[in-house]
């Protein structure tokens, strides 16, 4: 019998049939392609078991004066500092009472349970929000101060002056059951210190009777447009050593780092408004999306409410004084201003790259530079009859700046260019277009990677990726649920999260956090002259590499899938006596002999065991004619 020599071209192609791309891949996940051959990706591991609360959408690192490595994290609830598996809450404060304005509770007449009603007139609070509670002297019994001087998710709201909380043991977390000593209402020194209200975790439509919130319209008014109820979105950059963020079309706050070389003061405090630091002036209050111009340190809102006050105008572009973030009033003698897009009907995005910063609209990209001049900034338009699908689809990598747009991926390197894909219909085909604002974009740099995730058709979560490797110029896919995606150069690893609330290094290991990872990739059919005459196939000499294996025998599975016809289904039967095909592959193995007789054949290697990785060859078939049909 002759061998075939099965080498496949890199990267995965869907936009052609099954047949058509003979010599290609057709299906994959959880694999890459490195030098042009498959393997296995990188496996990931939680930094820390400690949690998040909320759906992280957004990761911002950098490294301070005094060699602080932070990580920024906006969730659907909360602000976090992340530093060495640390979570700190820097989540904003909307009030705070005076001491002796908040009272408490319990439960005294048995069952006993662990809800506390809380009393604080005109709270303002609604269900889901948080406060944190401290001066408490405890209710005289299981309630102590521990349980109540902490930070609590409010349960449910009873009228305008009264909410409830569930106790919770200070060390484990768990409920706390009050009995009939806890008659107390906590003392006169409790403070109440409230969080800015929560956001949604996804973006969600409505319309008709009753659709609209509080003060949005009249009770029981119906609407003809859809209410648009935008899921939390922070922004982050950093001044200095501090940090700047905002909530997308929402408000500005401000972190101070401050100067002792200890962070732990500063991660024990919270941000603030910009609005509220000493010299603040005209501060925008709602921005889309907030940024530095690292060059020139300039403090930029893309989409503000303008100078002077008014509403809210989302083609607008302000700027603070030069090294002055809180000070938004132009005069004679500072650099504070502002100019307005043109074109489209919003930005979209704002990224700062090499020279400039990149603004998109939903149909225009435009470039602001810094000129130094009168009139600071310059605004030029780049290209039209563009888009852009969210506002996190867009990323940077060597130079170059790749996004997702309504229906194909784009290129910018000095002018916009259409990025080939052979995976455009296998993704747009498949998308949640009400849910594109859950989309992100990152890199892989060790890999020469854009990773965009994605939620597919039928899913209101992300739960899918396409990859591309802008160095072999091949695209790969699978399926992976990340909300957000870093990859810092000041970290070790790439790093993402999820919907466990963990925080994950990838590229590390072999394996699903401690769990196999399954993995796969399967080539298009292929045949012998042209399919005119049948194959028969009797064994294979496998091509793996199972360098990097933690397991004592790491092993993969050899498929060959048969079928004699492109609209049918691969065989599942037997031929001959003996069933088709499947071996286990290790790195022991020289020869695995198989019998499969069709008019095409396809080949899957697919691993699902803990502590393995592999990297595919050239494996070969042992294939002769077997007759025309």
């Amino acid at each position: 019998m002759a061998f075939i020599k099965l080498q496949f071209r890199p990267g995965v192609n869907r936009d052609q049939t099954n047949y058509t791309n003979e010599g290609g891949w057709f299906a994959c996940d959880k694999i890459r392609f490195r030098s042009g051959y498959p393997q296995k990706l990188g496996g990931w591991l939680a930094t820390t078991t400690q949690t998040f609360v909320g759906v992280c959408r957004q990761m911002f690192g950098w490294f301070t004066s005094y060699s602080d490595n932070l990580l920024a994290m906006g969730t659907s609830k909360k602000v976090y500092i992340e530093v060495a598996g640390n979570y700190s809450d820097i989540t904003p404060l909307r009030a705070t009472t005076a001491p002796g304005a908040v009272t408490f509770a319990a439960d005294t007449v048995a069952p006993f349970s662990s809800t506390i009603t809380v009393t604080d007139m005109a709270h303002g609070a609604a269900a889901g929000d948080f406060v944190t509670f401290s001066g408490a002297s405890g209710l005289g019994g299981a309630i102590t101060a521990g349980v109540l001087n902490q930070n609590y998710e409010i349960a449910q709201v009873l009228t305008t002056d009264t909410y409830t909380i569930i106790a919770k043991s200070p060390v484990t977390g768990l409920p706390v059951e009050s009995n009939a000593s806890d008659t107390g209402d906590g003392g006169p020194a409790v403070v109440g210190a409230y969080e800015i209200p929560i956001g949604f975790d996804v973006t969600t439509y409505g319309y008709g009777w009753g659709v609209g919130t509080w003060s949005r319209s009249a009770w029981g008014s119906g609407t003809e447009t859809p209410l648009v109820q935008l899921q939390r979105d922070w922004w982050f950059d950093q001044f200095d050593n501090d940090l700047v963020m905002n909530i997308r079309n929402g408000g500005i706050y401000y972190w101070v780092r401050g100067t002792t070389v200890n962070p732990t003061t500063a991660l024990a405090t919270r941000a603030v408004a910009l609005s509220s630091l000493p010299g603040a002036s005209d501060v925008p209050s709602e921005a889309m999306q907030v940024l530095v111009s690292q060059n020139d340190k300039h403090l930029l809102a893309f989409g503000a409410t303008p100078f002077g006050g008014g509403a809210f105008d989302p083609l607008l572009i302000r700027w603070a004084n030069q090294d002055d973030p809180a000070n938004w009033t132009p005069t004679p003698t500072n650099s504070a201003g502002f100019l307005r897009v043109s074109r489209g009907s919003a930005i979209v995005r704002a990224l700062a790259v090499r020279q400039e910063i990149l603004v998109f609209t939903e149909s225009h990209l435009y470039s602001l530079q810094y000129l130094g001049t009168i009139d600071v900034f310059g605004l030029q338009e780049y290209a039209d009859n563009i888009s852009i699908i969210g506002p996190r689809a867009v990323i940077s990598a060597n130079n170059v700046t790749y996004w997702m747009g309504q229906d194909k991926f784009f290129a910018y390197s000095g002018r916009v260019e259409t990025l080939p894909c052979t995976l455009r219909n296998h993704v747009f085909n498949n998308l949640n277009y009400n849910q594109t604002d859950q989309i992100i974009c990152g890199t892989n740099e060790g890999y020469h990677e854009i990773w965009w995730f994605y939620p597919s058709a039928n899913s209101n979560t992300v739960d899918k990726y396409v990859v591309y490797n802008y160095m072999e110029n091949v695209w790969f896919y699978g399926d992976m649920p990340r909300t957000a995606w870093l990859d810092n150069p000041l970290r070790t690893y790439p790093q993402a999260v999820g919907y466990e609330n963990l925080l994950f290094d990838h590229e590390r290991g072999v394996d699903a956090n401690g769990l196999p990872m399954e993995a796969y990739i399967q080539s298009s059919d292929f045949d012998l002259a042209d399919g005119d005459q049948f194959m028969l196939s009797r064994r294979i000499i496998p091509d793996v590499n199972f360098s990097g294996s933690t397991a004592n025998t790491p092993e993969v599975t050899f498929a060959i899938r048969p079928r004699n016809f492109p609209g049918s289904t691969y065989q599942q039967d037997v031929f001959d006596g003996q069933p088709v095909v499947e071996s286990s592959v290790n790195v022991y193995t020289d020869q695995v002999f198989i019998r499969a007789r069709a008019r095409q054949m396809a080949l899957k290697v697919s691993s699902e065991d803990l502590g393995v990785t592999w990297q595919l060859g050239s494996p070969r078939l042992d294939a002769r004619p077997d007759g025309r049909r």
